[in-house]
């Protein structure tokens, strides 16, 4: 649970529902009122100054002067702001059709509250709110989690592989291979040249990045026993060097390292 409290924009045409909302606030300390309007037009240029982290977003906006009666209108044109969070967002209606709700959900609407239920309350609505935001901050947590388990998985594999064919961990070329297969790994559609990924992270040039991996592959092939290689490096090798070059042996172990996890 967060300490600060959750900042909600409210988009309302009642009057009455407005007051009801803000009475309710004055007796908590976990939502704060960013702002009120009843125009969806207004509402998106209050989203990009306040960002509220909750919208709660009536339906119909029969009473709204500046902005459409129609919100649905306004979960279109909040997609276009790309904005770098998402807010939580709960409609309250009159309406009550299966169809509709549909529609709102396939449009990021987290929750529907039916104005017309008998357990329907401002209270109710707020309470939601900070429910559903405490499901967020678990599963943002909880997918953190699970990234940095399966990172740590594909490392101590890579590590692994290292030293069955014998690399020192001290060698620097060792960290470069480390860090090429793990981020080709994580990284299906390479979005950078793998050599310039590791010269951005090591702040090495090129010629010493791949120095480095050579040298490390070199001492393998000289020092381990030939038995060990051909046991645990199965790719071929081009035999008039015979030692695999930098990227044929990062790329072999990418690929094993793939079919492993």
């Amino acid at each position: 649970m967060k300490d600060t409290p959750m900042k909600i924009l409210i988009i309302e045409d009642d009057v009455n529902d407005c007051n009801a909302f803000k009475r309710c606030v004055e007796n908590r300390d976990d939502i704060e009122i960013v702002a009120i309007t009843d125009s969806d037009t207004e509402a998106l240029q209050l989203v990009k100054v306040k960002h509220p982290e909750g919208i709660i977003l009536d339906l119909e906006l029969n009473e709204s002067i500046n902005g459409s009666t129609d919100s649905l209108d306004f979960l279109n044109k909040i997609k276009e702001l790309k904005l770098n969070y998402e807010p939580i967002i709960i409609v309250t209606t009159h309406i009550n059709s299966k169809r509709t709700y549909e529609i709102l959900h396939r449009n990021g609407v987290e929750l529907i509250l039916y104005k017309d239920h008998p357990k329907y309350s401002p209270e109710h609505v707020l309470n939601n709110f900070i429910v559903l935001r405490d499901a967020s901050v678990t599963k943002t947590e909880n997918i953190q989690e699970k990234i940095e388990n399966e990172e740590e998985k594909i490392i101590n594999l890579i590590e692994a592989e290292l030293n069955l064919i014998g690399i020192p961990q001290k060698m620097v070329g060792r960290k470069y291979i480390s860090d090429a297969i793990l981020y080709l790994v994580q990284n299906d559609e390479d979005k950078i040249n793998v050599t310039q990924y590791l010269i951005n992270k090591h702040k090495k040039s090129p010629t010493t990045i791949t120095n480095g991996i050579q040298n490390a592959i070199n001492y393998a092939w000289r020092i381990s026993a030939t038995e060990d290689l051909e046991k645990y490096y199965t790719a071929r090798i081009n035999y008039t060097t015979g030692v695999p070059t930098p990227m044929e042996f990062i790329y072999y172990y990418v690929d094993k390292v793939k079919k492993e996890i």
